[in-house]
């Protein structure tokens, strides 16, 4: 397996995806290939469109997805514009959305995802080409922003006084590194609820605004699901609730078949049940897996099969 990124729950994702013989799939966040080699390794037959939208990545999953010339097209961009990768009369058997970061960004202090990486500049961008980045997030928002970010995107429950906190220290000097921003956070936060991750949340909520992770979601997956042929499958990873939250509620609604009052003749809805939930909780990684990959503690997993043409 590459050292750039373990895969996540790699044997429940290839099963979900129930692979079959001269079948086309799309690996939206391919990020190593550890999924997307997976795929092309089990059916031989088979077929992938691939993107990512982080240059390192596109580079690793080249390398990895040397051996399967011919079978795959891998595409540098958002998973969101996927219309522009697959040509409108290609129908999918099935498609993964992998909605994590990759270790790769965590582990590569230059890129500014860490809260540990203390000297790491503050940027947080998954495509370099982006121009916005944590520092301007962290040193041209309002306040009343930064709190809202905190608050949605981080569910931060001292985002208030941390927003204070960052606005009072830009008027000193920019807060221009992981390690500055970390400290502030530690020190927004009363001691007794003070840990060595309390930063989590707002990196995360940070990095969630830079990159638009959230924007356009609901409508990619639906999109997506409209790609599906009938038996095809969505397999979708989370890794925070927001995630997971739109996830379940578009799976859950495309479960959904008539919503007319019962005491209606007939419906006048129109609604047609286009999906099967297979997993009517989400998985879970194996202690096995959280013990040799702690990133994977957080992952749930979501699939579903397309029941209509």
């Amino acid at each position: 397996m590459s050292a750039y990124h373990a895969p996540i729950m790699l044997s429940e994702v290839i099963e979900g995806l129930n692979i079959k013989p001269n079948g086309l799939y799309f690996d939206g966040t391919c990020g190593g290939a550890g999924h997307s080699s997976a795929i092309l390794e089990r059916e031989p037959t088979a077929r992938l469109v691939a993107t990512d939208k982080d240059e390192d990545a596109v580079r690793e999953a080249s390398r990895r997805l040397a051996p399967f010339e011919g079978r795959y097209r891998l595409v540098r961009t958002d998973f969101k514009n996927f219309a522009e990768v697959l040509s409108p009369e290609e129908r999918l058997d099935g498609f993964l959305l992998d909605l994590g970061i990759s270790s790769h960004q965590i582990d590569d202090a230059a890129r500014g995802f860490a809260y540990r990486s203390a000297e790491a500049p503050l940027d947080m961008r998954m495509d370099k080409r982006s121009a916005l980045t944590a520092f301007d997030v962290v040193n041209t928002y309002t306040e009343e922003d930064l709190r809202r970010i905190l608050r949605e995107y981080g569910e931060e429950p001292f985002a208030g006084t941390i927003a204070r906190n960052i606005v009072r220290e830009r008027q000193t000097q920019s807060i221009s590194t992981c390690g500055a921003l970390r400290q502030l956070v530690e020190e927004s936060i009363p001691a007794k609820f003070r840990s060595a991750a309390c930063a989590r949340q707002t990196f995360q909520a940070i990095r969630i605004e830079v990159n638009g992770e959230l924007d356009g979601l609901e409508a990619c997956i639906r999109g997506l699901v409209a790609r599906l042929k009938k038996g095809g499958r969505a397999a979708i990873l989370s890794f925070h609730s927001l995630e997971d939250r739109i996830v379940k509620t578009v799976f859950r609604d495309l479960s959904t078949a008539c919503t007319c009052p019962k005491n209606f003749p007939v419906c006048v809805c129109g609604r047609v049940k286009q999906l099967e939930i297979l997993t009517k909780k989400p998985l879970t990684a194996s202690e096995e897996e959280q013990t040799e990959n702690p990133r994977a503690k957080s992952a749930k997993l979501r699939i579903a099969e397309k029941i209509t043409e």
